[in-house]
């Protein structure tokens, strides 16, 4: 038989390209943040940017396969909780091509805290590793635009509790910044500084200090 260079495209396009594609399972569960137990929500995902690829689920646990080097999104929402998204990177998988990303919900009307916002100590200049997880918060805003929040910002309690005060509102502005850089309108976040006024932990360690300087969001209006 006869081999034309026109069926040889198609065929790797058709097979080759395919295969080419690996696949990726995507996976985790939905837990309050509380007491860590597992929570039945409303669950969906799509790709980014185009959401061309999508799905749902109903349950306190998800997984889905994901192609090519597109990132996702995961929303969960439930009743009496804040929602919450986080993204999906295909580039963080592990050697069995699996990506867990667990969600964990607040009670409505707490705070949720930014557990990987990173700042140099002393300083108001946004760590890049902190950047996957504020990406997240943008990318909630724009899947809710009518959502506003509240940054609320905190530092230990050591030194001057003027300098804290204004250290800890110049953390929320640069938090606010990069949030409107990715798209989200200013009025839609408000901010308040608390200085060391609100501390976690009263221990004297480097450890409690470390827990005490965070940047907690609240959502107002969503």
């Amino acid at each position: 038989m006869k081999i034309t260079s026109a069926f040889l495209l198609l065929f790797v396009l058709a097979f080759g390209f395919s295969n080419a594609q690996e696949e990726i399972l995507a996976f985790g569960k939905v837990t309050d943040s509380r007491t860590s137990k597992g929570i039945k929500a409303n669950v969906r995902y799509s790709s980014i940017p185009t959401g061309s690829i999508f799905g749902r689920f109903s349950d306190s646990t998800f997984s889905f396969p994901i192609f090519g080097t597109a990132k996702y999104q995961i929303t969960a929402e439930a009743k009496g909780y804040n929602p919450r998204t986080v993204i999906v990177d295909p580039k963080d998988i592990d050697a069995n091509k699996k990506v867990q990303r667990d969600i964990i919900l607040t009670p409505s009307g707490e705070t949720m805290r930014l557990n990987n916002l990173i700042f140099p100590q002393g300083k108001a200049v946004i760590d890049p590793k902190s950047f996957n997880e504020l990406d997240e918060v943008a990318q909630m805003m724009k899947e809710n635009p009518k959502m506003i929040i509240q940054l609320e910002g905190h530092t230990d309690n050591v030194g001057s509790p003027k300098a804290n005060m204004k250290l800890s509102e110049e953390r929320v502005e640069a938090v606010k910044k990069y949030l409107v850089s990715k798209g989200i309108a200013k009025d839609r976040i408000k901010t308040k500084a608390l200085g060391g006024s609100q501390p976690l932990a009263n221990e004297m360690t480097q450890q409690a200090r470390a827990l005490n300087r965070r940047v907690e969001m609240r959502i107002l209006k969503d």
